[in-house]
């Protein structure tokens, strides 16, 4: 062999040049009652804000119910409700701004139980950045539904001293706040999906 093997390199910083869209940060409509905002930062493991990166997010409606099940259940009717944002700029500050609603609670199948249980309101997350050669996957729970949170299985199976790393908090009238810290320390719990 003439050359020695070069290390892997990570792709990007590429993510915000072609992926979004023009209101792709908007869930729901300018205007739909009951919307909120989710915001937050994207820090490195240094607590460096990182600039360059994408969230996506997955989530109900209020009712519980989808934008769009193929069929497998009854989809939302709450008008303009697209289940699914995403955000991130070429030139970016490291931070993120979704425009939603509330979603509401959905059922799910615990291994072991006859019976589904109600998950707590959440939204799921998808983040993309530099130094990742994958995706890192979270979930967003609401500091004001308390009540819901200690009944969710999958929060339920975080261990007590990082659950509060899903938890965002009221930070205004219709407004959470959720930072998402890659590494060290209050690292946010990521999921293997």
């Amino acid at each position: 062999m003439i050359f020695e093997t070069t290390p892997s390199q990570t792709v990007g910083p590429y993510y915000a040049i072609g992926l979004p869209w023009g209101d792709s940060q908007d869930v729901v409509p300018a205007g739909t009652p009951g919307a909120i905002t989710l915001h937050g930062s994207v820090y490195d493991g240094r607590g460096v804000l990182i600039p360059d990166h994408l969230i996506e997010t997955w989530q109900a409606d209020p009712e519980g119910r989808f934008a769009d099940l193929h069929g497998a259940g009854t989809p939302s009717t709450l008008e303009g409700f697209r289940g699914f944002g995403r955000c991130g700029y070429e030139s970016g500050d490291g931070t993120y701004t979704i425009t939603t609603v509330k979603p509401g609670r959905v059922p799910v199948r615990v291994a072991g139980q006859d019976d589904e249980v109600l998950q707590a309101p959440h939204v799921d997350v998808s983040l993309f950045a530099r130094g990742l050669l994958d995706r890192v996957v979270t979930r967003i729970y609401f500091g004001d539904e308390a009540e819901a949170n200690a009944e969710d299985p999958v929060l339920r199976g975080v261990p007590d001293d990082r659950r509060d790393t899903l938890i965002a908090q009221p930070d205004g009238e219709g407004s959470y706040r959720f930072d998402i810290r890659l590494q060290g320390d209050g690292e946010t719990v990521f999921f293997a999906v």
